[in-house]
């Protein structure tokens, strides 16, 4: 969808990475391994983004880190968008609207790295009905046409690490 919006496919990964997760940062190459794409195209968005002012950079020894900037008036606003976009804030309201006692909610996996993904991958903490969960998730996907994967625990059996193995990324998008 925003696709129709933004034209280069560059720029859109750049929104996502920086966007889902505020405290993503990365360099160049490293966003030309996992975009898979040529350093000028993303460089050119970069520059574009810091010199609006919604990147921040920081240079360590000979890299260049890019960071999103939380401080810019329009970063809620477009963080909003991109959660939207890929269905994040959905699943959450609607969730949170159907379930009793939820706690807090962990988006983890590519989406809370800010890699676009066809599924959504959350950690829910409360004291949650699993069957009726999984009918709730069941419609979300339909309704949003990508898969959700969860973990449910128990405020008593919760601890941050468990989830915060390699490759989870954890992001705390919402809690009570």
């Amino acid at each position: 969808m925003l696709e129709t919006l933004i034209s280069s496919k560059t720029r859109i990964k750049l929104l996502y990475k920086f966007f889902i997760n505020a405290s993503a940062t990365s360099y160049l190459r490293g966003l030309e391994e996992e975009f898979n794409e040529s350093t000028n195209s993303i460089r050119l968005e970069l520059n574009k983004f810091e010199s609006a002012g919604f990147l921040t950079s920081q240079t360590s020894g000979n890299k260049k880190f890019f960071k999103a900037n939380t401080q810019h008036p329009l970063f809620k606003d477009i963080n909003r968008i991109v959660l939207k976009l890929v269905g994040i804030e959905y699943v959450v309201d609607y969730i949170l609207q159907r379930i009793g006692n939820l706690e807090k909610v962990y988006l983890i996996g590519n989406l809370a790295k800010g890699i676009d993904s066809e599924v959504i991958d959350i950690v829910l903490v409360g004291d949650i009905n699993t069957p009726y969960l999984v009918e709730l998730i069941g419609k979300a996907e339909k309704k949003l046409n990508k898969k959700i994967k969860f973990i449910s625990y128990s405020p008593a059996e919760f601890s941050l690490e468990k989830i915060e193995e390699p490759g989870l990324h954890p992001l705390l998008i919402w809690q009570k």
